[in-house]
């Protein structure tokens, strides 16, 4: 039976070795997106798919945060692991997909699906991912989202850092130059802020932290304790749900959600529910890209996907008027993006 749920999850992209144990057929195709290039293009459609996740995640998060103010983000992420769990449970239960990357190593009657020594493994990757889901939740409430996005790019050198500290990696020049010229645009841009919220800014950099020490465990833990995307994502749940549920509660969130005003309007349920849906596929592809490529690839998709996300949160949600140094600032972090996405295809 673990078999055949092996067999058919590997239809899947679920890890980095995912497809190379499937036969010949597509080796060359996938052996780099360009010729002498240090991202497949299995890699590059990891990163497509993470961008795209992001954007819509972060609209839907604003929209149920600011535009209907609810005022529990804590519930959110809650709402958000339930969900992923559960989908997880049918998706394993009907042997749609596998959480290892070597099914036959777990047994099929797992209570968890994983050994319990693969979830103890995995705890420091669950706890970075609650401060991480946490921190990330709440930054959205108190900054305009084009500044939200700007600060979010300061993500890059924490993450260097974790890398360096974690993994001992080194980055070479044009990766550090492209790096600073993200920071330098995002301090430009935020230099003349009309709507500055010196607590929103903080928890931003908060977010930011938590966001660079999980990816870095993602790289390190991630390609170590034989799971695949799946199976880390399942860890995840299971770890912090609880965690998460516990926390809700004794804040007192879970009644004032319960009392909100627009629990029950079809617009707030949708936003919700498409937040969720979107939770669950920008957990998989975040994942799925970081152990593909990289932490550092990983954070800087999450730069080049904000020209369409303050592109379309400046329409949508306003915050920031118009303001040359802020164009000037956000052009040079995009300038800065586009410079290590060209060193990483051309493999430098």
């Amino acid at each position: 039976m673990a078999k055949g749920g092996g067999e058919r999850g590997a239809l899947l992209p679920v890890s980095a070795d995912d497809g190379k144990g499937n036969g010949g057929g597509g080796a060359g195709e996938d052996a780099a997106l360009f010729k002498g290039s240090a991202m497949t293009r299995r890699g590059a459609v990891a990163a497509l798919s993470y961008m795209a996740c992001s954007v819509l995640l972060v609209m839907f998060n604003k929209a149920a945060l600011s535009s209907y103010n609810f005022p529990c983000a804590n519930v959110i992420t809650l709402l958000q692991m339930v969900c992923s769990t559960c989908l997880l449970y049918v998706l394993r239960r009907l042997k749609i997909i596998s959480f290892t990357n070597s099914d036959p190593s777990v047994p099929s009657d797992s209570l968890f699906f994983v050994p319990f020594r693969i979830l103890l493994r995995t705890t420091p990757l669950s706890l970075a991912y609650l401060l991480y889901m946490l921190a990330s939740m709440e930054s959205v409430r108190g900054v305009n989202v084009p500044m939200y996005t700007t600060l979010r790019r300061t993500t890059v050198v924490f993450t260097m850092t974790m890398e360096y500290f974690l993994a001992k990696q080194k980055h070479t020049p044009p990766i550090i130059g492209s790096v600073a010229l993200i920071v330098f645009g995002a301090f430009v841009a935020g230099a003349r802020d009309l709507s500055f919220d010196a607590r929103g800014y903080a928890i931003v950099f908060v977010a930011n932290i938590t966001t660079a020490v999980y990816l870095a465990t993602i790289n390190r833990i991630g390609k170590s304790s034989g799971l695949n995307s799946f199976g880390l994502m399942w860890c995840n749940g299971l770890v912090c749900g609880p965690s998460v549920l516990f926390l809700t509660y004794i804040q007192g969130d879970l009644k004032r959600a319960i009392e909100f005003p627009y629990l029950y309007s079809p617009g707030f349920q949708a936003v919700l529910l498409f937040s969720c849906i979107l939770a669950f596929l920008l957990n998989y592809t975040i994942f799925w890209n970081t152990i593909l490529n990289s932490a550092l690839t990983q954070s800087m998709c999450g730069n080049l996907k904000d020209f369409f996300t303050v592109g379309i949160g400046w329409v949508l949600f306003g915050g920031l008027p118009f303001d040359l140094l802020n164009v000037i600032g956000q052009g040079l972090g995009f300038l800065g993006s586009g410079l290590y996405a060209y060193c990483k295809i051309k493999g430098k």
